[in-house]
């Protein structure tokens, strides 16, 4: 692994823990009832929140400048893994082995898809005419996810947080073209200020539109929808790098089977991290407590047949 590769993971691991953190402000203010955009915006929580996606933002474009797409968008996923026990801390709990044994399948299924990760290619990046099929096909794609939200309550939110997971990754991928329009590194040649500015303006659009979409979807719980954010988001951004990009992985077809099988791991982790816990059985009666009195109930009474019979 060259040290672009390792600055890469080293980022995208200090974003990952940015995101957690971000991900435990906004559920607590969720479990509180946050209300609307203007109650929020009255809240310091929400601004705490704001700032650690900022700083995780920051950190994941600095990860995306060493490295693709195809490496920094599955680290992200260690956000749940990170989660875990940040919530158990505020919820006054502890980490259940149900998530324990999740956390450790996402960490195989991310292991293996680093060890199949092709190398950094700075110069990478979408065009102009491809980010703006991209933001239009997503735009649509959200307004889809976020009606059909509208219309159930836990799949609801599963759907949200499939929105802004897809929001996010698109984001991503729009950075890593500014980022090198800035740098005038872009294949298709410089862009204009009013083009660059352009792409700015739909980071920022994405980046805050799956903010409030995942705001959204933690009301009721984190692990859910985090799970589900933290799925869609890599999916996406892999989809573009794959697709447009030209990112690979390395051993040809063994690679690829590695990475499907290595995927396929990472998703049962966060299957088993979303899985509802079983319910609680109730406490049994302490040994030395007496035994509760029997209620009588008028159908427990014995019948008696009268006593003498008249005939005709």
């Amino acid at each position: 692994m060259n040290e672009s590769a390792l600055l890469a993971i080293l980022l995208s691991l200090a974003s990952a823990a940015g995101y957690a953190l971000a991900a435990v402000g906004q559920s607590r203010l969720a479990a509180q009832g946050g209300g609307g955009m203007g109650q929020l915006l009255r809240r310091p929580l929400w601004w705490w929140a704001v700032g650690l996606n900022a700083a995780g933002a920051l950190m994941h474009v600095a990860a995306l400048h060493y490295g693709p797409l195809t490496l920094v968008q599955p680290l992200g996923a260690l956000t749940l893994v990170a989660a875990l026990p940040l919530s158990a801390y505020y919820e006054r709990r502890r980490v259940s082995r149900r998530e324990w044994r999740g956390a450790a399948w996402t960490l195989a299924g991310l292991t293996g898809l680093i060890a199949v990760t092709g190398p950094a290619s700075p110069g990478d990046a979408l065009s102009l005419s491809e980010a703006l099929a991209i933001a239009a096909a997503t735009a649509l794609l959200l307004a889809f996810l976020v009606r059909a939200g509208a219309h159930s309550a836990h799949g609801g939110r599963l759907r949200l947080a499939a929105a802004s997971g897809v929001a996010s990754g698109v984001a991503s991928a729009l950075t890593q073209t500014v980022t090198a329009a800035l740098a005038r590194e872009l294949p298709s040649g410089p862009l204009t200020w009013w083009q660059t500015t352009l792409l700015a303006f739909l980071v920022a659009t994405f980046a805050v539109g799956g903010l409030l979409l995942s705001q959204a979807a933690y009301r009721g719980g984190l692990a859910a929808p985090l799970a589900v954010v933290n799925l869609a988001n890599p999916a996406a951004a892999a989809v573009i790098g794959v697709a447009l990009l030209g990112e690979t992985f390395h051993g040809g077809a063994l690679g690829w089977l590695t990475a499907a099988a290595s995927a396929g791991v990472a998703a049962r982790g966060v299957i088993m991290l979303t899985a509802p816990a079983p319910a609680d059985l109730p406490a049994p009666l302490p040994t030395d407590s007496p035994p509760p009195e029997p209620t009588l109930r008028l159908t427990d009474l014995p019948t008696q047949e009268p006593a003498v019979r008249i005939t005709a």
